[in-house]
């Protein structure tokens, strides 16, 4: 049985910029536990991911500073519409293996101690896990800084990523889509009753960009994107391989990229314009995430 409409249920960059540095489409199971049913009706919910889930900068800070975790991450808004009980364990810099090993943390290059494993927080009675990962594994945030100018006759950053014929993000996800493969699997074994939902990353920028507004050439834009969109492809193929359903938020964003006035965007460009992370959701990019996941909860 999948999670009911509001059926047995209450209501619900590589690190640090600026101020703050951080380190760093198939049904799953879907099922509601039959034990979960007739003695709770709290919706049981493990957020695991890196600072795309959790939301760096926007106020307010809840679990160690330096994982950058807000809440006001599609996660707290997401449990909030579900009336879940949430285990947030998100943390900025995360990438695959901080599933199973403890994560590094420093803040302004000072050590903070570490994160424990996020798949500490799973439980075999877990009814909803939301997973984001992938953007540290390509390094996709970093690739993004020092891709940014203002030289209008600049090299295009994308030349080097494909020096000697060799594509540097291609062979990048290649490397990371066999360990997705391997998270969603121990996710189901570890909470083999859980609806697992990963989502993509969203849209960034338009195409074409909007250069100087957001300080990269236009072919760059096109490319930093374009390498969104690959790993977004590596994340839906792993999700329909190892029973876990992928949520597309780049359709949905078209119109809310960095490029858009202050009210309109989705997530912040090189200059934040909200409190939020450089090329990172701001919160309303976050309540919106969290709408679409629930949407798609709600309809399936």
């Amino acid at each position: 049985m999948n999670l009911p409409k509001n059926k047995g249920f209450c209501r619900s960059v590589r690190a640090a910029m600026g101020a703050l540095a951080l380190t760093g489409l198939a049904l799953g199971t879907g099922a509601l536990p039959a034990s979960a049913a007739a003695e709770d009706d709290t919706l049981s919910y493990v957020a695991l991911g890196d600072s795309m889930a959790s939301g760096p900068l926007i106020p307010d800070i809840t679990g160690p500073v330096a994982c950058g975790r807000s809440t006001h991450n599609y996660a707290h808004e997401l449990a909030a519409r579900l009336g879940a009980s949430l285990r947030d364990v998100t943390c900025s810099g995360a990438k695959s293996k901080h599933m199973t090993e403890k994560q590094s943390l420093s803040l302004l290059d000072i050590p903070m101690g570490s994160a424990a494993p996020q798949f500490d927080a799973l439980r075999a009675d877990t009814d909803l896990v939301t997973l984001t990962i992938g953007g540290n594994d390509a390094g996709l945030v970093g690739i993004a800084e020092g891709c940014s100018t203002l030289d209008p006759n600049a090299t295009p950053c994308k030349d080097q990523y494909y020096e000697g014929g060799v594509d540097q993000i291609g062979n990048r996800l290649a490397e990371f889509a066999p360990k997705l493969g391997a998270v969603l699997d121990g996710i189901h074994q570890r909470s083999p009753q859980a609806r697992v939902i990963v989502t993509g990353y969203g849209l960034y920028i338009k195409p074409g960009g909007c250069f100087p507004l957001q300080p990269v050439l236009a072919v760059d834009a096109d490319f930093l994107q374009g390498s969104v969109n690959r790993m977004n492809a590596v994340i839906a193929e792993q999700s329909a391989l190892h029973g876990a359903e992928y949520i597309d938020l780049v359709t949905p964003s078209k119109g809310h990229d960095a490029c858009q006035a202050p009210s309109d965007k989705w997530v912040e460009g090189y200059v934040p314009t909200a409190a939020a992370a450089p090329l990172h959701p701001n919160q309303n990019g976050e309540e919106n995430y969290a709408a679409i996941i629930d949407a798609h909860i709600q309809g399936s």
